[in-house]
């Protein structure tokens, strides 16, 4: 087999295999008589199938799978041996490429055009600069997760006199002309909050009532959505939407949510026993909490504005544009010339990103251990714990939960590509200037609306 390589510029190259009978003919011969061993045709015994006739049936066939092997092997081989770092896959060439007629054919020639990535350098100092942006943890954002602590680690505790968001429970009887109606609606330990109803006058029924009060009152006007009544009778959406009647509640229990208070035990169940000794230490610890979580946020824009920046430095990259969207058409049969077009810059832009990173990461020497996708699920899983208020979690649950998430082929490769994207982004940080500015949570967000 022959292979030459023409270059038609810096971004485009044909390369052409020659394949002769001597390249292929032994493999198919081969090919033919183990297929003769098992053959299994009506009129002949296994083994036992002319020669000839299994040549004329297949001989064609396997002739073609033959020589596409040889051509997709070589080809790779030879790109791979080369280091051309090409662009998308290979494809047939529309003008040089000859028809193939293996029925008569005993030489071949295939011809690939191929698209070559612009070569280029990456190399980074201080005079790139990047802005880096350090959200100021205020005192509302501290008071804010005081107050979600001691809501999430409080408790209920039974009262003697109805507040607005407190739960009822009692017995409930639908009434006719004043009186309870004997074969009305029944609803045994129903519950009920003044605060879901809806109407002001109903709503003042029950503030400042007490334990064993008896109230009347019309569920159709206290509340505006069937669903709350269908759910307080215990009846269908359909049946809710038809009672117009007064019912009586007698008030058994009267239910009360009280947040905790700021104390030890609260210290405790947030960090774990003896860990934080007085509120100072807790706002402090809290607002440490906050800067950790933040810091994916700060690193997150800074990639975004890193990318813009490397991006744009390199903005003179030419690439092989009609190979690629040839080789993009050929490999989206629902893509259109048109949407391709629209589409076109953005996946340029992309590519153009990808490029760098590779850059960077060999300049960088930058390496994904086992270790740094299992530390980093771990970070992920402690994360997970802390939007649910579990702080502190023992570090065998951590450990486990993370293990769990990597036996999952797709979640290991999304992390191995993570963990590489910061490792390129700290080494981007390291190299350039840091343009940096502190800026509040309102102000940070602001800047991502409407993305």
């Amino acid at each position: 087999m022959n292979i030459v390589k023409k270059d038609l510029d810096q971004n485009n190259a044909i390369v052409t295999l020659s394949i002769v009978k001597a390249d292929y003919a032994e493999k198919v011969e081969k090919t033919l008589r183990d297929y003769r061993k098992k053959a299994n045709i009506p009129g002949f015994r296994p083994g036992m199938v002319p020669a000839g006739l299994v040549k004329k049936m297949y001989g064609k066939a396997m002739l073609a799978e033959e020589i596409n092997k040889l051509v997709s092997d070589n080809l790779y081989k030879y790109i791979q041996d080369n280091k051309l770092n090409i662009l998308g896959e290979p494809l047939p060439n529309e003008t040089e490429q000859k028809p193939i007629d293996f029925d008569n054919q005993e030489d071949f020639e295939f011809v690939f055009d191929l698209g070559i990535a612009p070569e280029f350098e990456v190399s980074l100092s201080k005079k790139d600069k990047v802005k880096f942006y350090e959200i100021t943890v205020s005192d509302e954002m501290i008071d804010n997760q005081v107050k979600s602590y001691t809501g999430r680690y409080g408790k209920y505790i039974q009262e003697e006199v109805v507040e607005e968001k407190d739960m009822l429970k009692g017995e409930l009887l639908e009434m006719a002309n004043g009186k309870v109606n004997e074969s009305g609606i029944k609803v045994q330990d129903a519950t009920l909050t003044a605060s879901y109803m809806k109407d002001d006058a109903q709503k003042a029924l029950f503030i400042g009532a007490k334990k064993g009060d008896i109230i009347t009152f019309n569920p159709a006007t206290a509340f505006v959505d069937e669903t709350e009544i269908s759910s307080m009778l215990k009846i269908s959406k359909d049946e809710a939407k038809t009672i117009v009647s007064d019912f009586q509640l007698k008030i058994d229990s009267i239910t009360r949510y009280h947040e905790s208070e700021i104390n030890q035990d609260l210290f405790d169940k947030v960090y774990g026993e003896g860990v934080v000794t007085s509120e100072e230490d807790f706002r402090a610890k809290i607002k440490e909490n906050i800067k950790e979580n933040l810091v994916s946020d700060t690193d997150y824009k800074f990639g975004v504005d890193a990318q813009e920046m490397l991006v744009a430095k390199f903005d003179d990259i030419v690439f092989p544009d009609t190979f690629l969207k040839r080789w993009v058409l050929a490999s989206n049969e629902n893509l259109t010339p048109e949407a391709l077009e629209e589409d076109y810059p953005k996946m340029i832009a992309d590519l153009k990103w990808q490029l760098i990173k590779d850059k960077l990461a060999k300049s960088n020497e930058i390496k994904v251990e086992a270790a740094d996708v299992e530390d980093f699920a771990k970070k992920m899983a402690k994360a997970q714990f802390a939007q649910y208020g579990m702080i502190g979690m023992d570090d065998e649950i951590i450990a486990n939960y993370a293990k769990d998430m990597l036996k999952k082929e797709e979640t290991v490769k999304n992390i191995a590509e993570r963990v590489a994207e910061q490792k390129i982004f700290a080494a981007v940080k390291e190299a350039v200037k840091l343009d940096s500015k502190e800026i509040s949570i309102e102000d940070f967000n602001k800047m991502f609306e409407g993305k």
